[in-house]
């Protein structure tokens, strides 16, 4: 395996981490959502069957999300790599993506009012991006940036705000950065939205600016019996890189 494929895999398993946090904290919530929605349909339409129907949409947009899930989820192999027959497998990322985003396309539109619908946006959002369509990409993260879902949103802006970074929009992806270092987001920290601030910074040649985000994330990120959080353990590292390199030395 090169050192290309070594930095793909490890940006893809980071990915998986944070939307796998996402699709948990759907669950965990999702009798809230729910009774948000029954209230809802009760003000409109006060339909007895509201309820019933909206638990059926959602069941048919988990089983379209999970099918949408697997097509971005099937494994990269070259064409000169042998595979078990019938195995599914896409040649390259951006043909997957492709592939995905029609599926995700399709369950957002089909089911936007869901919490599958809604994840589905956000990722539409990110094939788009990997398609290397940007506005597409652009314009998905910014309706799902909007959802009522706390955590979507939060999961959007932080895309969205990256994709703002790659295409040197730099103070537009400032903007959404300080917005989720001020949150108390589940999906998305608050100390991982100060650390993207402070590597932009740093891309900027803002080193003071930069050191002053790391230093209140070295200090203030600590867990519940005052030990360092990651935040903290990467900000010491950012502050101290010596250190850092004469432990690995040892």
């Amino acid at each position: 395996m090169n050192n290309e494929e070594k930095r793909r895999l490890k940006k893809q398993d980071k990915f998986h981490e944070l939307t796998g946090e996402s699709i948990h904290w759907a669950e965990e919530h999702r009798s809230t959502t729910i009774a948000a929605i029954v209230a809802l349909v009760v003000i409109v339409g006060g339909s007895v069957g509201g309820y019933s129907l909206y638990q059926h949409r959602t069941a048919q947009a988990e089983t379209a999300f999970g099918a949408a899930m697997q097509t971005y989820q099937t494994p990269l192999v070259n064409a000169s790599e042998p595979t078990p027959p019938g195995m599914k497998t896409f040649p390259d990322a951006k043909t997957r993506a492709a592939e995905a985003n029609k599926q995700f396309t399709q369950v957002a539109d089909q089911y936007g009012l869901t919490k599958p619908g809604k994840l589905a946006e956000y990722f539409a959002g990110l094939t788009y991006a990997e398609e290397g369509q940007n506005g597409p990409a652009e314009d998905a993260l910014k309706k799902s940036a909007g959802s009522w879902d706390s955590g979507v949103s939060s999961l959007s802006k932080m895309a969205l705000a990256q994709l703002y970074q790659q295409t040197g929009r730099d103070a537009q992806a400032i903007d959404l950065y300080n917005e989720l270092a001020k949150g108390t987001s589940v999906t998305v920290p608050p100390t991982e939205a100060q650390l993207q601030l402070a590597e932009l910074y740093e891309g900027q040649g803002k080193t003071e600016e930069a050191r002053k985000i790391y230093a209140v994330l070295k200090d203030k990120d600590k867990d519940s019996k005052g030990k360092p959080g990651e935040a903290a353990q990467i900000a010491s590292a950012k502050l101290n890189p010596s250190a850092t390199a004469g432990a690995g030395a040892q």
